[in-house]
């Protein structure tokens, strides 16, 4: 009997034992510095520079940019494309395929300029291959036998060329009949001044005017033109071996 007794007496004792937990310390620290108040003025006027703009309107975006966009919405309206992203690709392959065009003319005009010789292949006159450097005929004009160069350049049939050797001719032949004193440096003003004669004066003025017309005009003249000219030199050459 004791025992039953005294079993329930243990039991009661054990549940009314307390647990034992353990409590970890807070690590975290607090910062009790004084803080100052700043104040700042209104950003939007501050940056409000060129290089603060990150999204921008087509209206607002460079020529360039707003060509391609126009080039881009062109190809998607007449291709019927489905995207904007595919209309963007096609646009960037054409101005690429421009470009490479572009660059290749250039090449190709700079080494014509290169091969003719001709230095302002720009803004510059293109000029016959076949024409005889200045200093073989101009500064040498006496020695020159222009009958012989005009029948090479009709039997070319470059008629531009052979207008030119007929004034070269006709100011050889007024400088022999004494009419003029030439030189390479003067003009077709100062070459009139000289004469004395009103009826060479008329007839120079009117050659002057052809060999203009023709030669730094660079005219097409055809065979009916080109024969209208060339009776007005040859009859002043004949005037002025009268004179």
């Amino acid at each position: 009997m004791s025992l039953t007794f005294f079993a329930p007496t243990v039991f009661a004792e054990t549940q009314n034992t307390p647990a034992v937990v353990l409590v970890e310390n807070d690590s975290l620290r607090m910062d009790s510095t004084v803080v100052e108040k700043r104040h700042f003025g209104n950003l939007k006027d501050l940056y409000t520079g060129e290089e603060f703009i990150y999204e921008r309107s087509i209206e607002s975006s460079g020529w360039w940019t707003r060509f391609k966009q126009w080039l881009s919405d062109f190809l998607r309206d007449f291709f019927k494309l489905k995207s904007s992203s595919e209309s963007s690709n096609y646009t960037d392959f054409i101005l690429q395929i421009g470009g490479v065009t572009i660059f290749l003319l250039v090449i190709f005009f700079i080494f014509k300029a290169v091969m003719n010789k001709e230095g302002a292949w720009v803004f510059g006159k293109s000029s016959d291959k076949s024409i005889i450097p200045v200093t073989d005929i101009e500064a040498n004009i006496h020695a020159t036998d222009f009958k012989k160069l005009i029948a090479s350049a009709e039997g070319e049939q470059n008629y531009r060329l052979a207008i030119r050797y007929y004034y070269l001719w006709l100011l050889k032949a007024l400088a022999e009949a004494e009419i003029i004193e030439y030189d390479v440096e003067k003009t077709n003003s100062d070459y009139q001044n000289e004469m004395v004669s009103n009826e060479v004066k008329k007839q120079f003025s009117y050659t002057s005017y052809l060999y203009n017309y023709i030669w730094y005009g660079e005219f097409d003249v055809n065979e009916t033109e080109f024969t209208k000219a060339k009776d007005a030199f040859i009859q002043f050459l004949k005037t002025i071996k009268d004179e």
